[in-house]
């Protein structure tokens, strides 16, 4: 009787663990797709296409002063 309550007892213990587990993953997966999709966004992105035509512009300023010597 003792080991039908023991076992009874692991396979509680397995399922429980096992849906536990499962719907972290579940939560997880849905956080990281929210994520990927913010940082798609016009907004996350601004601080990047800053960058780059703050870099363009000094690039374009550079060739403005004749500044021709790099090939």
């Amino acid at each position: 009787m003792s080991v039908v309550v023991i076992i009874v007892v692991i396979v509680v213990v397995a399922v429980v663990l096992g849906l536990g587990l499962r719907s972290r993953t579940a939560n997880d997966g849905v956080d990281s797709f929210r994520r990927q999709i913010d940082a798609l966004s016009p907004e996350a992105r601004k601080p990047t296409i800053d960058q780059v035509k703050s870099a363009e512009r000094l690039d374009d300023d550079d060739r403005a002063d004749g500044d021709d010597s790099a090939p």
